[in-house]
Order: C-alpha cells, then structure tokens, then sequence
C-alpha cells in the first residue's frame, strides 16, 4: 500500500530512519487512567527535552458533576520533574468516554493544542445534537493547530508525521513520533480487537481501511493505544503491541480477515453495545478543545443531555 500512498511511505520511512539511529527515538510514559480505561502519553525527545502531552485525561464525577486534576497532576510531576518542555497537546480525535485535560495542562505546561483538522466534521454533527447555537463555532478554532493527512512536525530533533485515520470517527488521526505510532481508538490489544465503528460519522468500512493502512507500516514500528479493556483470560492492562503482532494475532483484523468479514463483525457487535457512560459530557466538552460550556446568568456551566435523541 504504501508505494501508492505518499503520506504512508514518508510514515515508513522515518520509522525505519528511526530504527537505525537510536537518537531518533523518543522517550515515552504512559498514565494509566482506570476509571475510564485511557492512556494518556509524554513522549519526549531525550536531547532537547522537547515533549509532548497526548490523549490528557480530566478527572469527572458524573453522578456529582465535579472535575478534579490528579490525573493531569501525575503528567505534570512528571513534565517538570524531568525538565520536559511542552511543545504539543495532542488529541488523537474528541473521545466519547473521557473529557480531555489539555486547556488545564496548556496553563500549567504552555505548548500548541492540536487535533485533526476533520474535527469541523464532528462539531457540526454534534454542534446540532447539543443544539449548540450560532455562538459555538464550527472551524476548529477552540484547537490552536489542526492537522492535516501526511503534515509532518517534530519534538526537538525527532521527527513526526500525523495520519488520518477514521472510521471509529471521522476525525481520529495517528501521530507517529520516531518510531512509535499513537493510534488513538483505531484498534485495541490483539486479543481484544478493535474499536467501534457507530458513534455518530463512524464507518466499520472506513476504520477497516485504516486500520490496514497503519497495519501496512514496518512490523516493528510500536503502536501505543488510547484503551485497554482487559481482554478475558488477561490479568494485566497493556498498551504497548507493534504492528507485526497486531498483523498476525489481532482477533478482528489480522492478516486473513476480509474488508466484508470486518464490517459483518463490526456492525453485528457494535449492535449490542452501550453507549460510553460519559460520552455526553466528554464528547459536549472535546469539541470545545476540552473546555465546559460557557457559564450561563449564574456562573454556572451546564452539560446537556439529549432526551431520546441518540
């Protein structure tokens, strides 16, 4: 595939670049967040200190409608106790289960809020679910950079490259950095599969196709997930596969497995599924750039919550 896909073959190419030169790798930590499954990252170039913050949690008590930070805390002991300097805040799309610590971070840690540059897609679909109104823009102004397929970037001397990935939403995009990809909700650990496809704008169809173009990239290019679920039979949560395993024991898209297998699969489970327990909240919240609605009279912000609209 990636001798027809420009965007994939530069991909390729610095994933092997970094491969050979050691210097060309970037330091990454993972923040485990249990109640809702997400990992967030702090990839980082170890000569220059240059970092990035991907895939942020706030911490959000939805019973009491109560924000707190230790989540965004640990990344931020973490960002000063190594010297880091934050250069990017990362979201890999507007996740459904989690609302998105970045603008908190971004006034603690400075650095660029970015996203990809299909999330005017989202906003106008949600824009309208939440019945937003005309003062909610739809450009992807709450984001200080969108990215675009194939836009390449860097963290000190290390180099990255964003590619659109959608399917779980019209949006998703993967960042890799070096030789590591964050491949956001596109896919799972091998023994749990994939992400789901029927979120408002997904496509099983679509997420197939770009799953198999990341599955395209160097079998040991490292992929880092935004979930982990704990498949039956697995004690540990885990985060961290490459491609060549995903390629040759991911349980829904290995090797072998048809575009049209896919979508029958996809589709039939995606049917029985609950929606996330937070999407309202967290998706009302990311398409704003991870800030709360604005305060009405009373200083108060509101989440909405459409009745018997999704």
């Amino acid at each position: 595939m990636a001798g027809n896909d420009t965007a994939l073959q530069a991909a390729t190419d610095q994933i092997n670049r970094a491969g050979a030169e050691k210097m060309l790798r970037p330091t990454i930590a993972g923040f485990f967040d249990e109640a809702t499954y997400t990992v967030s990252y702090v990839v980082h170039d170890p000569v220059s200190c240059e970092a990035a913050i991907i895939d942020s949690v706030l911490d959000y008590e939805a019973a009491a409608g109560r924000t707190s930070y230790g989540s965004a805390d640990r990344i931020i002991e973490y960002v000063t106790s190594n010297n880091l300097k934050v250069t990017w805040l990362i979201e890999t799309h507007a996740h459904a289960d989690h609302i998105s610590a970045a603008p908190y971070l971004q006034e603690k840690l400075g650095g660029k809020l970015a996203i990809g540059a299909e999330i005017v897609r989202v906003q106008e679909v949600f824009g309208k679910l939440f019945n937003a109104g005309t003062d909610f823009e739809r450009d992807g102004s709450q984001f200080d950079h969108l990215f675009t397929d194939g836009e390449t970037f860097k963290l000190g001397e290390i180099e990255g490259i964003a590619l659109h990935v959608p399917g779980h939403t019209p949006a998703d995009m993967a960042f890799i950095i070096g030789d590591a990809a964050f491949v956001g909700d596109t896919i799972f650990m091998p023994d749990f599969g994939t992400a789901r496809a029927d979120f408002p704008g997904g496509d099983a169809r679509q997420l197939f196709q770009s799953i198999r173009r990341l599955l395209s990239l160097p079998d040991d290019a490292r992929l880092f997930l935004c979930h982990d679920y704990k498949a039956p039979g697995r004690d540990e949560y885990a985060w961290e596969t490459t491609v060549g395993q995903q390629r040759t024991e991911n349980v829904h898209v290995k090797d072998g497995v048809s575009e049209d297998e896919f979508v029958e699969m996809r589709t039939s489970r995606d049917k029985t599924l609950a929606m996330p327990t937070l999407i309202m909240p967290s998706v009302q919240v990311n398409i704003r750039g991870g800030r709360l609605p604005e305060p009405e009279e009373n200083g108060v912000s509101y989440i909405k919550i459409p009745v018997n609209a999704v």
